[in-house]
Formats: C-alpha cells, structure tokens, sequence
C-alpha cells in the first residue's frame, strides 16, 4: 500500500475522575476513667454526623469489641442512613492534646483500599479496628481525664468520563526515606562503634558521632576542650541498665522505647526514671515526651512523688499538671495520705506552697 493509500489515523482522549466529599468529626470522651471496665462488647457511640449526604456514627468499645480484643480498645463506623449505600474512605486516630497533631491527610491512594458500606446489610453497614490501640499506650493521650477521637471520612462517588486531553507523566518518583531505620539499625551493631558503656554488668556500645548530634552533654565530653580522647569506655553510674538502653533506644530512633510490657506501676516508674535520663544529658524533646506520659498516668497514690520530681528537674508542664489534679475532686486527703508526700515536704516545701496558693484561687473563682 502506498504513502497515499495510507487511511487517516485519528485519536481522541476521555477521562475519568471520582469525587469526593471529605468531613471530620471529634468524638470526645469526658470522664474517660469512668468508661473502663464497660465490658468486653459495650461500646460508647458518639452522635450521628453527616458527610457527603450521609449518616454516621463512631463506636468506641473501651474493654474491646471481643474477648481476644480485651487488652485493646475497639473502634468502628457506621452508616446510619436507612437502606443506603456509600463507598468510602475512613481513618480513626486520636487526638495528641498535649501536643496536636498536624492536618490530616489522606494516604498514597493505592495503600489505602475504599471500602462499600451497605446499612442495609447487617455485615457491611459498618466496619473498623477490633485491635485498634493497647489501653495502656492511650495513657498519654489522655488529659483531664477526656480522651478525644478524630474520624475522617471521605466519600467516593464515580463520575461519567469527559473529553480531555491527556498527558503522560513519566517523572519517577523517589523512595521513602531510610535515614531513620539506618540510624536504628546501628543500635545493636558493634561495628563502628566507637565507645561502650557500662552500666551495672551491662555493655552498651556506641558511636561518639552520633551520641554528640543528639546530646549536647556527650558533645562536650566527646568532642569539647577537656575530651579525652583514649577513652573508649565509659562506666555510667546511678542508673539501671534498662533505663539507659532506652536512652540510647530515643537517641539512634527518636521515640521512646516500648513499654507496653511493662505493668501500671513498672510502666509510670521506668517514665520517671526515663525523664531523669533525658534531664541528665540534656535532651529536651525526649523529655518533654516523658512529661506527657506522665501527665497521662496520674493518680493519688503516686502524684507527689511525680510532682517532686517534676520540681527536682524543672518540668513545668509536668508540675502544673500534677498540682491541678491534686486540687481536682478533693484528692487532697488521699495524696497526704501517700507515702511520696511527706518525701515531697521534705525536699520541695515550696512545692506545698503552691498548692496551697492555687487551690486557694480556685476557690475564690
């Protein structure tokens, strides 16, 4: 067949792109300590909202939706509108109040699969996380006892494709970053490292490096006019071998280490003993952490040694805190009851004094 022999070859190009509506709703929980022991299957509803045309409730199960779940609080959605159907995004955290969390945004599209909820079908009119968060990791997200939960929801609808053009993006796209997993990695290696620690019969070793970027006390001792330079070996006094792993755990990953294994008091005591550590070497952001946590687990028994140390190593947040719940729901008579309260006169008698100065302006309000 010849050049002019040859047909004419068109193209054309539609497209098609889903909308979607997006909303939000806070569930807040007052009185969150009153909600534990509802019972495994119990749940606390939030009140019905609305996005895209739709209806929709958020259950929270404090105690877990079911008896494998127990340990865990459970949390699901609902569509509430009557014999509808909606396909959806949804997304449940909770909210950090101490330290907000920024704007909510969705996942890369293809990590996150919609879902169809039919109110008219009994086993898709909801759907959620039966093992949504351990109850002992909510303890810092709790203040003033209210815990609050923030529901995003964004529903998908399908439009009919539309003539357009169409362009080819070819521009690759970078992987995720690996820069915190390599610095992980390095906490257990002793290739590289450059100094050890020990502490009680324990060995830690290290890398001076990285120890200097994350501490401004182990920069003046590595790297400052009076270092010493031979030594590579370092005996750490004072503290427990766990607490320091979980020092070094913060500075090679920048999160505190697991403690979810640990009971309600191992846990609030291995905080405290946490805090002091970050205080010691100057590592602020590690102790702030330590401080919300704390503000978290408050309770009668142990509230004045809490403040006392809040006092010893100059955490306001911390000190504000326990002083507002001592002078909250006429706790004062359990707290002198304690054992850390007359340790709390003893060492920090100002403490009292403001205690004393603050309920007494709350009165007067």
């Amino acid at each position: 067949m010849s050049a002019s022999q040859i047909p004419p070859r068109t193209m054309s190009a539609s497209a098609c792109a889903p909308e979607t509506t997006e909303g939000t709703h806070l569930f807040k929980i007052d009185g969150y300590s009153l909600c534990r022991g509802l019972g495994v299957g119990k749940s606390i509803q939030s009140t019905v909202f609305r996005v895209g045309g739709h209806d929709w409730c958020v259950y929270f199960y404090p105690d877990g939706v079911r008896e494998d779940s127990k340990d865990y609080v459970s949390v699901f959605l609902e569509l509430k509108t009557p014999d509808a159907e909606a396909r959806a995004l949804y997304h449940v955290r909770v909210v950090d109040q101490a330290w907000p969390p920024p704007p909510f945004t969705w996942p890369v599209p293809s990590q996150y699969e919609p879902l169809v909820f039919n109110s008219a079908d009994d086993y898709n009119c909801c759907s959620g996380y039966t093992h949504f968060m351990r109850r002992t990791e909510l303890r810092p997200y709790v203040l003033d006892d209210t815990l609050i939960l923030e529901c995003n929801i964004a529903i998908i609808e399908l439009k009919d494709a539309q003539e357009t053009d169409v362009k080819i993006n070819f521009e690759a796209q970078a992987p995720p970053s690996e820069l915190v997993h390599n610095l992980s990695s390095l906490l257990e290696a002793t290739e590289g490292s450059d100094v050890s620690f020990k502490v009680k019969e324990e060995i830690f070793p290290a890398h001076k490096i990285i120890l200097a970027m994350r501490s401004p006390v182990f920069r003046v001792k590595f790297y400052g006019p009076m270092r010493d330079e031979s030594s590579r070996s370092i005996t750490v006094e004072d503290m427990q071998p766990a607490v320091f792993r979980g020092l070094l755990h913060f500075i090679y990953t920048d999160s505190l280490p697991p403690l979810d294994y640990l009971d309600d008091d191992e846990y609030e005591e291995m905080v405290r003993h946490l805090l002091m550590a970050a205080d010691r070497y100057a590592m602020e952001r590690m102790k702030y952490m330590c401080e919300i946590k704390l503000c978290g687990v408050l309770h009668t028994g142990t509230v004045a040694t809490t403040l006392a140390l809040a006092d010893q190593h100059h955490c306001s947040k911390l000190k504000d805190a326990c002083i507002g719940f001592i002078n909250s729901s006429n706790r004062m008579v359990g707290v002198m009851a304690s054992k850390g309260y007359e340790s709390l006169k003893r060492t920090c008698p100002s403490v009292i004094a403001d205690i004393l100065e603050k309920a007494a302006k709350t009165r007067r309000i």
